[in-house]
């Protein structure tokens, strides 16, 4: 007779029998909020905030200035060292002659013939006893001048220091106007007198060979008669 428990297979799980999920993670706390300050009793408000924050900006070094006066006119050393150079390429701009300071000053209108002429700043300038003065002594040839003839230093100055690259005259732009207003004369045919007027009609156009040449009229009439061909006009 066998033995009950020999050969006997492990009795299986019931079907209703499930393997338990695991548990759930539990959810993050969240972070406590952070209690609100009481107001400051010197808060500042949002323009003063924004002009407090734009005073503790470093501020950039102020870009130098070019030499001269607002509005891009140059200096007067920077006009003196342009004229000292005109007429002379061998200058090193350091130093003017006389009439490199007569043609300056005639066209910054300090010398104008009646207040100031070339007579007075000859004088002055010769006092130095050089032929060339340096900007300093220059300087002190203006104030000279200005005090002698009783006007302004610095009104001299300020003439000089825009009047201009040196050469850029008024006096060109005269010229050129005289030179048309001389063509305009010489080429109106109504001023023409002599032989040359008969080259021209009332219109100023030419009269080409005819204006030239005393053609051969073989029309009858008298050499120069006005009225040719008006008879049958008036009767």
């Amino acid at each position: 007779m066998s033995e009950s428990g020999e050969g006997a297979s492990p009795a299986p799980a019931a079907p209703d029998e499930k393997p338990a999920s695991p548990a759930p993670s539990p959810a993050p706390e969240k972070p406590a909020a952070s209690p609100t300050p009481p107001p400051a009793a010197n808060c500042k408000s949002p323009a003063a905030a924004a002009a407090a924050a734009t005073a503790d900006r470093p501020q950039s070094p102020a870009t130098p200035s070019t030499p001269g006066t607002p509005g891009g006119t140059p200096s007067f050393k920077a006009q003196f060292r342009a004229f000292s150079k005109f007429g002379d390429t061998k200058s090193d701009g350091k130093q003017i002659t006389l009439s490199q300071s007569d043609k300056w000053m005639k066209q910054a209108k300090v010398i104008d013939g009646k207040k100031i002429t070339t007579t007075d700043t000859g004088i002055y300038f010769k006092k130095f006893k050089q032929q060339k003065l340096g900007v300093d002594d220059y300087t002190k040839f203006i104030e000279d001048l200005a005090k002698n003839k009783k006007v302004e230093a610095e009104e001299i100055k300020t003439k000089m220091s825009s009047c201009g690259a040196p050469g850029l005259t008024a006096s060109a732009a005269g010229a050129a106007s005289k030179a048309s207003a001389a063509v305009d004369r010489l080429t109106d045919t109504s001023r023409y007198t002599g032989a040359h007027k008969q080259r021209f009609d009332e219109a100023g156009r030419g009269k080409g060979i005819a204006g030239r040449k005393d053609l051969h009229d073989a029309s009858g009439y008298v050499h120069g008669y006005q009225n040719k061909n008006t008879y049958d006009k008036t009767h």
